[in-house]
C-alpha cells in the first residue's frame, strides 16, 4: 500500500510542479504534514544534499525521499512517478507543437504561469533564508523572526557577494560552504 501511496503523491507533485525543482518544495512541505512520512524540518537536509547531488533538485528529492519512506524500490517508483507526468505531456505537446506555437491562448497561458512561480520560488527563498540564517523551522508558524545567528549571516553575506563578484561556478561555492561548515560545525 505504501507504494500506490508513494506513486501518487510523487505523480501529483510532478504533474503541477511547474519551475524547476525548488517550486517541489511547499508540495513536500504539505506531503510532510499530511502523510508524517518525515518531519518538514528534514527538507532543509533534502534540499542540501540533493543540491549538493548531480541531478534536477527536485528528481534528487524525490528520490531521497522515496528512499527514507520505503528503501531503494521506494526512492525508484518515487523518482518514476514525478517524471512520469513530464514525459506524458512532453510526448503529447510535442505531436502538436507547432500547432500551438504561435496559439495566443497558449502564450497567454504560460505568460499567466510565469508570476506563480516567481511567487512560489520566492516563498521557497525567503524560508530557506530564515532557516539559514534566523534559526527558524522550514515555514513554522512562529513570528517572522527568530533569533539572528550572526556567524551564519556574515558566512551568508560572503558567499553572496562572492557569486556576485566573483561569478565562479555554483560547485565551487557548494565546496566552500561544505568545508566551511564542517570547520565551524555548522
Amino acid at each position: 500500500m505504501i507504494y500506490l501511496k508513494l506513486f501518487y503523491e510523487f505523480f501529483i507533485i510532478g504533474l503541477f510542479t511547474f519551475g524547476g525543482g525548488l517550486a517541489t518544495i511547499p508540495y513536500l512541505k504539505d506531503l510532510a504534514e499530511r502523510t508524517g512520512w518525515y518531519e518538514v524540518s528534514f527538507i532543509t537536509d533534502m534540499i542540501a544534499i540533493s543540491e549538493s547531488t548531480p541531478g534536477p533538485i527536485g528528481i534528487n528529492m524525490a528520490t531521497y525521499v522515496g528512499n527514507e519512506v520505503a528503501g531503494i524500490f521506494g526512492g525508484i517508483l518515487a523518482t518514476v512517478s514525478e517524471i512520469l507526468p513530464s514525459i506524458i505531456i512532453v510526448a503529447l505537446v510535442s505531436k502538436f507543437l507547432f500547432k500551438f506555437k504561435n496559439n495566443q491562448d497558449f502564450k497567454h497561458a504560460f505568460y499567466g504561469i510565469r508570476p506563480c512561480v516567481a511567487g512560489l520560488l520566492a516563498y521557497v527563498g525567503v524560508d530557506l533564508l530564515s532557516v539559514a540564517i534566523l534559526n527558524r523551522s522550514l515555514i513554522s508558524t512562529v513570528g517572522l523572526f527568530g533569533s539572528i545567528d550572526i556567524l551564519k549571516s556574515i558566512i551568508f553575506l560572503a558567499i553572496f557577494y562572492s557569486i556576485v563578484k566573483f561569478k565562479k561556478h555554483p560547485v565551487t561555492y557548494i565546496i566552500i560552504s561544505g568545508i566551511i561548515g564542517v570547520i565551524l560545525k555548522l
